[in-house]
């Protein structure tokens, strides 16, 4: 918290915003040293951290909250 403030990190990604919970490279979830990610492995990060999207850019997933969309009126 800074200022009173809470610290979010928010993304936008194919026009929805996102909390993002977690950042962790690719790598990391590799079985061994210069392989592929398991998905099971990224998967079960997901399920842990009580995200509901993941975003994977070229080196990292980042694990995230949707943000709804909240529909209103403008009321003068």
């Amino acid at each position: 918290m800074r200022n009173g403030c809470i610290d979010m990190n928010i993304i936008k990604h194919n026009d929805i915003a996102f909390k993002v919970i977690a950042s962790k490279p690719t790598y990391y979830f590799a079985k061994q040293i210069g392989e592929q990610p398991n998905a099971e492995f990224v998967d079960a990060f997901k399920q842990m951290l009580k995200s509901d999207t993941v975003i994977q850019s070229e080196t990292h997933f980042i694990f995230c909250e949707t943000i709804p969309d909240i529909d209103f009126e403008m009321v003068e």
